[in-house]
Formats: C-alpha cells, sequence, structure tokens
C-alpha cells in the first residue's frame, strides 16, 4: 500500500482528504507544519507528500525543496489557491509533480496521486548520503530528457513570427543564446527548436533545470567527478557537458547556479575543456550552450549574485519569449495542441470548447503561460463527460474570482469512496463534516472552548458562532 504524507494546516480539510484517499487504497499519515513532516519523513517511508502552500512555520515550497533533497524520489504535490498560481508553477520547476487548487476535485485528486505514483522510480533514495551515491553513477540523469520536437506550436500572432524567424536566423550559427521570458512561456521548447534546426540536431540535446540541481553536487552534475573525490563518489561520473558533446546543451534557470559553479561554467565556455571534480585531466568539449532565466542577469550582476562576464559570454544572442497574454491569437492553436494532448493522456475525446469558455480563455491575464493554460485545459478535460468543456469544468478564479474568494473554503472533497456527489453537494458535507470535527474536539476538551479554540485553529469568537450554528452549546 503506498503510503502519503499529507501536511495541511485546516484540520477539516486535511481529515476528508484524509478519508478520500484511505478510502480509495492509500496510506495516509497528517500533519500541520513542515519541521513536523521534515520529522516523519526521517522516521518513516513515504512515497508521496500533498503539502498545503501556506503553513504555519513556513511553506509548501520550502518542504518541497527540502525533500528534493534529501529524497529526491518522493513525489510533491502542492495544493494551492488560484492566486497563488505564479508560485505553483515555479514550484513545478523546482521538483513538484503537480499542483491542484483549491477547492479541491476530488476525480481531478485522485488522478493526480494515482499519476505520480505509477510515475515513481522503482528504487527509492533514502537518505543524502544515498543520493551522492546514486550521483556517482554514469547512467545519464532523469532531468536530461527534454521535449518532443513534434509538439513546439509556431503560432500565429506578429509576434510568434517574429520570434520563430529569429529562431531559424541563428540556428545555423554556434552562437551561445540567451532565452528570456517569465515561468512557462515555452523556453526549453524555443531551445529545442534552436537544436532542431541546427547543424547539430543529429547530436544529443541535453536539459538541465539549474535550479533543481543540489548546490553542493551542481557541479558534479554539470562536469563529472572522479572517484573518491567526495564522499560518496565510489565511480567516475560523466558529466552533462561531456554528455552533450556535439550536440546541445540547456541551462535553464542559469541564475540558479553558485558562483563557484559559474566559474568552472565561465572557463568552460572561454576553453572548450572541462575538468572534472577531483581530476587534474583537462576533457576536450565541443557544446552549443542555450541558457534561459526569467530573472534579470543584469541586475544580479550588479548585486554580485551573477558574473558579468559570464553573462555577456552566454549572451551572444537573446530570444524572449512571449508571455501569453500577447498571445491571444495563438490561443486556439495552443488550445487545439493541449486538447489532443489531454484527451490521449486521459482516454478521453472531448472535441471542444464552449463558446462560453473561449470567452473566458479570451479575458483572462495567464499568469502562469502556457504551463497554466496546458493543465487548466488538462483539468478540464478530466471534468468533462460531453463533447464540449463548458465553464463549469473551469476553476472559478477563471470566471468569477470574488465567488471562488468567497467559497473556497466552503467546498471539499467527499469522503464517499467510488460514489462521489456533484459538486453541489459538497458544501453540505463540508458543513456536516465540520460539525462532526468541532463536537468531537469540545468532547475531548470536556468543553474547555479556549482549548478548542487553540486545537481547530480558530479565535473564541468564531468558535462560539459556529457553536451556535451546529446547535452545540
Amino acid at each position: 500500500m503506498k503510503k502519503i504524507l499529507l501536511v495541511e494546516d485546516d484540520l477539516t480539510y486535511s481529515r476528508i482528504v484524509k478519508t478520500f484517499l484511505e478510502k480509495n487504497g492509500f496510506q495516509v499519515e497528517t500533519t500541520t507544519k513542515v519541521k513536523e513532516a521534515q520529522q516523519m519523513m526521517g522516521g518513516g517511508k513515504f512515497d508521496l507528500i500533498i503539502a498545503d502552500f501556506r503553513l504555519p512555520d513556513g511553506t509548501g515550497m520550502e518542504l518541497l525543496q527540502w525533500s528534493k533533497k534529501e529524497f529526491p524520489q518522493t513525489q510533491v504535490i502542492l495544493i494551492t489557491h488560484y492566486s497563488d498560481i505564479r508560485i505553483a508553477i515555479k514550484a513545478m520547476k523546482l521538483g513538484a509533480f503537480e499542483y491542484i487548487t483549491k477547492p479541491i476535485n476530488p476525480d481531478e485528486l485522485l488522478a493526480t496521486v494515482k499519476e505520480s505514483l505509477s510515475s515513481q522510480p522503482e528504487a527509492p533514495t533514502s537518505s543524502f548520503s544515498e543520493v551522492k551515491q546514486e550521483y556517482s553513477s554514469p547512467k545519464i540523469s532523469q532531468k536530461t530528457t527534454s521535449p518532443s520536437p513534434s509538439f513546439y506550436v509556431v503560432g500565429d500572432s506578429q509576434e510568434a513570427e517574429k520570434l520563430e524567424k529569429h529562431i531559424h536566423l541563428v540556428a545555423p550559427t554556434d552562437l551561445s543564446v540567451l532565452v528570456l521570458g517569465e515561468t512557462g512561456t515555452g523556453k526549453e521548447f524555443i531551445s529545442r527548436r534552436i537544436h532542431d534546426n541546427s547543424e547539430r540536431k543529429d547530436g544529443p540535446f541535453i536539459a538541465i533545470d539549474c535550479g533543481a540541481l543540489p548546490k553542493d553536487l551542481a557541479g558534479s552534475e554539470l562536469f563529472g567527478h572522479v572517484k573518491g573525490a567526495f564522499t560518496g563518489a565510489l565511480e567516475n561520473k560523466t558529466g552533462h557537458f561531456e554528455m552533450a558533446h556535439g550536440g546541445t546543451i540547456f541551462l535553464d534557470e542559469v541564475g540558479n547556479l553558485s558562483y563557484e559553479v559559474q566559474i568552472q561554467l565561465l572557463r568552460a565556455i572561454q576553453e572548450r575543456t572541462i575538468r572534472k571534480i577531483g581530476g587534474n585531466k583537462e576533457i576536450k568539449i565541443d557544446v552549443r550552450i542555450i541558457a534561459a532565466t526569467n530573472e534579470n542577469l543584469l541586475q544580479q550582476a550588479g548585486e554580485g549574485a551573477f558574473r558579468e562576464d559570464l553573462y555577456h559570454r552566454l549572451n551572444e544572442f537573446t530570444l524572449n519569449a512571449i508571455p501569453l497574454r500577447r498571445r491571444k491569437d495563438d490561443l486556439e492553436v495552443f488550445a487545439d495542441q493541449f486538447l489532443e494532448e489531454s484527451n490521449e493522456r486521459l482516454n478521453k475525446s472531448v472535441k471542444g470548447f464552449t463558446s462560453e469558455v473561449w470567452e473566458i480563455f479570451l479575458g483572462y491575464d495567464w499568469p502562469g503561460n502556457l504551463r497554466e493554460f496546458k493543465n487548466i485545459i488538462k483539468r478540464a478535460v478530466l471534468l468533462t463527460n460531453g463533447p464540449l468543456v463548458e465553464k463549469e469544468a473551469l476553476p472559478a478564479d477563471l470566471h468569477d474570482p470574488e465567488q471562488a474568494f468567497a467559497t473556497h473554503r466552503s467546498v471539499a472533497v467527499s469522503p464517499v469512496g467510488s460514489d462521489l456527489p456533484s459538486p453541489r453537494d459538497y458544501k453540505s458535507q463540508w458543513i456536516e463534516q465540520e460539525k462532526e470535527l468541532i463536537q468531537q474536539v469540545l468532547q475531548d476538551t470536556k468543553f474547555n472552548k479556549s482549548k478548542t479554540a487553540r486545537i481547530l485553529k480558530m479565535d473564541r469568537k468564531t468558535l462560539y458562532s459556529k457553536m451556535e450554528k451546529y446547535g452545540l452549546n
């Protein structure tokens, strides 16, 4: 039985989600704080962490970063509100499997949990020392996987045509390219597009997320190491630069590299040679470098966080990924592509979108760009039973943010196993669950209202109001 750690400080919400997952065959343990979650992770093996973003002693992002360093094989799903969409997408860049928005839809939750666990590697790594041992293996890292070139969508807007023209202009050269753009704008797809239109297209394309590299192992990942270079280096390791010989290496979020690794990278660009960690042999490399960032590297250079000479080496040619809010003419092209992918992934046959949905799409600002658009369509396809995606399958925040804010805590996952109620039944079930929980805590504390309020994380005035509402006086 797969074991899940649920980190949620809303006790009522936590209890409902826990019951729902247990009725679907999972073992679930719960906690409310980041530090408690870390202690529980150290004391037992978990296959999946589901964490709310906002927690009393920190954030789900902090727990994600810690778990990816200490337990990299454990998947992480982040729970958030749509107001946190930028943060949620950044979490995925740092290694989160997926993010789910409140109010949680039970079908979406269950499908995401099952998908995350089915994609888990066979051999879990349980400690940092074991991670180092794994990195000593000469196998190609999973981080080097890259998107299929068939998924690239050029688009019909003027800005998209200009970007495509510049891609074809720079692709045949060997210039280093810096791709700038907001999170979720498809910087890796642009980089792959350059590679596929270059003379290196038959060589490897190695994509590295620099933000996901453990700081003390980034040099080893990029340049390799020799046996005995550090504790856990049991064998020689081939780094990503050596693997990319004859092809292209894509360094996403390059601004996250430490200053020491930046020096090594600058030397690799200037000398076209690398030296493995702990080694003294120079290895010649023939690699084209494409870097990407959503940060202002020049500003970071002025603050001493990024080397200015490295910035100029990487920035021989600049491309700007276009935010989706400026590509409204291309929405239909992307929507058709994402609909096709979602149908295939979820084994569905949704044909398209209603006119009402299109009005919502065209009026929305898309802060999460293509990644957000793709996730919303995937979620909508999952929730659609008819031929067309309708308004009700979209997150409320897209079309009625005021209503979504007012009701996001009054909708919850049903604890019923396979016979799930319709969305209009969620509120009544939430009320019943909340009443039952307050009553139970009151009994446990012998009707000590101050203690009950502390346990339920609400002020006494709110507790009195709810007790009166539910007839618990």
